[in-house]
């Protein structure tokens, strides 16, 4: 049974179109402007596609890829519409996102899980780090698994009992050895309890200070070192969270990130609040990281399992559905003056 079947739900599809409101209004309201009145996709055209997709954050070297492949199917077909633009732009953003190791679960694991599966959650503070595990242990316990929550981020004011008040919400285990303590040991207590309970997933959070500070980042690696003494192979996941309100800032954390660990998963929360979602295409494609989860929304339901399939299509189909309304307003409006 496909994901569409088991996971992706009308309300899910209708939260994911809410929450890419703003990006699609962005990009598509900038195209409707740029190919007004124009019946072929000439290079003017391009030109402007070109701007668009950098000012939603798609990232300079990523929409050039895009424009070179739009170019290249221009002159292999000759002539375009302007009407086939959308369609042409979908598809090759949904070949990018498979070429860059997206693949579509239709659970919150990955297939074949290990178990324990120790998940290592790293981001800089303020991005929504202890929010989105809480939100993912939740899910993952309305799927009926077992789950511990370690306390890692030790410095932090009142981070530990952050997550103590999600680990209860979503009713799960939790591991602390309190504030001002050795993250690594945390680390290691969360996987050894894990092991020793036969708990199915262990969520680890861990420092946030800013991705600039050296020591943060030498500190990652001796965590993530941790839970392998512990367990060989762990961690399995590396999940970097980031903020798709900061734009190309989210490229820059993911590059420093990426440097100070063996970043396997991302994570982009607040969708919903941001004109420049094409920043998930943009980093999944520069760092050939699968997106995992996306944020669309506040509530402890409103993280979604990133399917590229269902997020390129609520960028378009959204479109497609304010055109159609377009017309229908225009021809009402020409009935009526007849």
């Amino acid at each position: 049974m496909g994901f569409f079947n088991k996971f992706f739900t009308n309300d899910k599809k209708e939260e994911l179109d809410a929450g890419l409101e703003k990006t699609k209004d962005n990009i598509f309201g900038k195209l409707s402007r740029a190919v007004a009145g124009k019946s072929t996709v000439d290079e003017e055209i391009l030109d402007e596609l070109e701007q668009i997709l950098i000012s939603s954050d798609v990232g300079l070297d990523t929409t050039v890829r895009i424009i070179e492949r739009i170019e290249a199917r221009v002159a292999r077909d000759k002539y375009i519409n302007t009407s086939e633009l959308n369609k042409i732009l979908k598809d090759e953003i949904v070949t990018l996102l498979a070429e860059n190791n997206n693949e579509d679960y239709d659970d919150f694991l990955p297939p074949n899980h290990t178990k324990p599966h120790v998940i290592l959650v790293v981001g800089v503070n303020g991005v929504g780090k202890t929010t989105t595990i809480g939100k993912v242990a939740h899910a993952m316990r309305q799927k009926g698994k077992t789950v511990v929550l370690g306390a890692g981020d030790t410095y932090r004011a009142a981070a530990v009992d952050q997550l103590k008040i999600w680990a209860d919400k979503a009713d799960t285990h939790f591991v602390s050895k309190g504030m001002n303590t050795d993250p690594a040991a945390v680390a290691y207590e969360t996987t050894d309890y894990a092991v020793k309970f036969g708990i199915d997933v262990a969520i680890i959070d861990t420092a946030g200070r800013l991705h600039t500070k050296t020591g943060l980042m030498r500190e990652l690696t001796k965590i993530r070192n941790s839970t392998g003494k512990r367990l060989e192979g762990a961690p399995h996941e590396v999940l970097l969270v980031l903020d798709a309100t900061t734009g190309q800032n989210a490229i820059e954390q993911a590059t420093a990130f990426s440097e100070a660990t063996d970043v396997t998963a991302l994570a982009l929360t607040k969708l919903d609040g941001t004109a420049k979602g094409g920043v998930a295409i943009g980093i999944s494609d520069q760092f050939k990281i699968p997106i995992r989860f996306i944020g669309v929304g506040e509530g402890i339901d409103q993280l979604q399992i990133f399917n590229k399939k269902a997020f390129v299509d609520s960028l378009f189909d959204q479109s497609e559905r304010k055109k159609e309304k377009s017309d229908y307003e225009i021809e009402s409006i020409k009935d009526k003056s007849e």
